[in-house]
């Protein structure tokens, strides 16, 4: 007969601690690297600008709404238990079984395989060139190799206590948020009076899309109308990717001091600071980068921000300030970037799947804690799945698959807070969502119009992740058949 263990979580995450899980868990390695595909795709400074500005503006707007729901509900499980509360269980439960098999651990998979390419410029032992072993159809490479260490040390690392998980969780994001404001200081000192920055300036509001020809030439297509909305709303898939999981926090309410007053505190001061640093950075790259450049250019300024080398744009601006030390100083940033941002990742997804076996629809051994009071079996089930997705080599897809059904359940979230509203009046809200009904209705509209966007310019990618939540539904009710039948 299978031992239960019956330990507590501990309340051992303050304000910093937590607000160090939002920000941490935001920032990997996409703010260094997508504002490069924007570039080709909509060509302006002002609309790359205008983009993040809004994705921002959305972030924060359902960080405040979710701020009132982890009010009414500080539960370990978070976003999973509001979804329960507001409609029904199912509903939860889709929302759980997506973060399990594509967002959380698709994301910690993606952001493993960039700590390890980033280590590869510094110990090139790492390149994802070199072949440990071959079996014909599948390649184990020596990046793969790395990632999988990475998300085996961080979850033996959670294993030991959430002491030890929010003590590498707050160094490390304290570490990485002083080099990104480094970064931008020196890169807006350093442009000033640049050449680079005159262009874009004089070329602020031009839109255009690059496209590569079949014979090697570059051609520019002016955009507007309905054809610029669409290129903007396809440039936001990394905007929206490299500002997601603030929501991470919630899942660990159980492990929070004061969680009514701490989470909300937590998600607007986490990512109205990411925010801001994201906006400023790229205030950064368009003043040290021109915007156009050439894919054949031989320095980072004929290359531009457009045909930054591997997308590396936040290496080609840092180049500009330290020359050839930059590849080593961003390969650094960057990797301890990734690695903070997968501890934050590993520590709140499983908790997420322990509140889930609590209510019976997840493994049972996973609703369980450890001697160190942290769901275990849970942490160890969420290490094994990431690592097949690192195996896989399709974490390049998950990012889209999970960049939209996030968006997805960010809005079916924020409309249970108009149905628990009503459903629920007398339960005790000790925050209430700011500009209520006003800006969480608001988020719903423009995050709608970024999902019917999506599906249109990303059918594939963004249909298979609406097909990854529609999945659910069956295995719900396979598995509530199969509870009812033990």
């Amino acid at each position: 007969m299978e031992k239960i263990i019956h330990n507590q979580m501990k309340r051992e995450l303050g304000l910093l601690d937590s607000t160090m899980i939002v920000a941490g868990s935001m920032i990997g390695s996409g703010i260094f690297l997508v504002s490069s595909e924007m570039a080709r795709t909509v060509g302006s400074p002002g609309v790359i600008l205008l983009i993040w500005l809004l994705t921002g503006v959305i972030t924060l707007i359902a960080a405040l709404s979710y701020g009132e729901l982890a009010g009414m509900m500080p539960k370990a499980g978070g976003q999973y238990v509001y979804l329960k509360e507001a409609f029904n269980p199912m509903v939860g439960f889709l929302f759980g079984w997506t973060v399990f098999t594509v967002i959380q651990t698709g994301v910690i998979a993606a952001v493993a395989i960039a700590f390890a390419k980033y280590t590869a410029e510094l110990i090139p032992f790492f390149d994802e060139q070199h072949i440990l072993f071959s079996l014909g159809f599948f390649k184990f490479n020596a990046t793969q190799f790395l990632a999988l260490l990475l998300i085996a040390f961080l979850t033996i690392l959670n294993l030991q206590g959430i002491k030890s998980a929010k003590l590498v969780q707050t160094s490390f994001t304290l570490a990485k948020l002083l080099s990104l404001v480094g970064l931008i200081v020196l890169g807006i000192y350093f442009g000033l009076n640049s050449e680079a920055f005159k262009i874009n300036l004089t070329n602020f509001w031009t839109t255009f899309a690059i496209k590569r020809n079949d014979d090697g030439t570059i051609t520019k297509e002016l955009l507007s109308g309905v054809v610029l909305w669409g290129a903007i709303g396809a440039s936001m898939i990394g905007s929206l990717f490299s500002s997601d999981s603030w929501n991470n926090i919630t899942y660990t309410a159980g492990e929070v001091k004061d969680p009514q007053k701490n989470i909300p505190l937590s998600l607007f001061f986490g990512t109205l600071t990411v925010t801001i640093l994201y906006i400023l950075a790229n205030v950064a790259y368009i003043m040290l980068l021109p915007m156009y450049g050439s894919p054949e250019g031989a320095t980072v300024l004929e290359r531009g921000i457009s045909f930054a080398s591997q997308d590396r744009v936040g290496t080609a601006a840092a180049s500009i300030i330290f020359g050839s030390s930059a590849v080593t100083i961003m390969a650094l940033l960057i990797m301890v970037s990734t690695f903070g941002c997968n501890n934050g990742l590993i520590l709140s997804g499983a908790r997420l799947y322990y509140a889930m076996a609590k209510d019976g629809v997840f493994f049972k051994r996973a609703g369980n804690l450890n001697k160190k009071d942290v769901p275990g079996f849970a942490l160890i089930l969420q290490a094994i799945w990431s690592s097949v997705l690192c195996l896989s080599g399709s974490y390049g897809q998950l990012l889209d698959y999970c960049t939209f059904s996030s968006l997805l359940f960010y809005i079916v979230t924020i409309i249970g807070l108009f149905v628990l509203r009503k459903k629920r009046p007398e339960w005790e809200r000790p925050y209430k969502a700011f500009g209520y009904p006003v800006l969480p209705a608001l988020y719903i509209i423009i995050a709608s119009a970024i999902c019917v966007v999506l599906l249109i310019v990303k059918p594939a990618t963004c249909g298979w992740g609406l097909g990854i939540v529609l999945i659910g539904i069956p295995i719900y009710f396979l598995w509530n058949k199969k509870q009812e039948a033990l």
